[in-house]
């Protein structure tokens, strides 16, 4: 299982590829927070290694606050981060599916 960085940010609908998203935008949910990212992780067999929740992504530093969100998780998957950051971003769409 590999070790990997996962910020908001990647997951952020709202943010250009510039802004650090990784994810295509018709899979990106907006403003994804910590919790919906830990749950999610748990979700595909991922482990949460380390939450620190009051970093911020330096390619943020220069976007308006409302665009930031802040928090890091270290992660240990076995898909590898971007397989792992799409089924993170599609269990987030199931999950708030499910509360509305």
């Amino acid at each position: 299982m590999g070790k990997f960085v996962v910020w908001p940010s990647e997951l952020d609908a709202r943010l250009t590829k510039k802004y650090g998203r990784v994810v295509p935008r018709n899979i990106a949910v907006d403003s994804p927070s910590l919790d919906e990212i830990v749950d999610a992780l748990e979700m595909i067999g991922a482990k949460v290694v380390e939450i620190e929740r009051d970093k911020l992504n330096p390619r943020l530093s220069g976007i308006d606050e409302d665009l930031r969100t802040y928090g890091m998780l270290v992660v240990e998957s076995p898909y590898g981060k971007a397989k792992t950051l799409k089924l993170v971003a599609q269990k987030i769409r199931e999950l708030r599916k499910r509360k509305k």
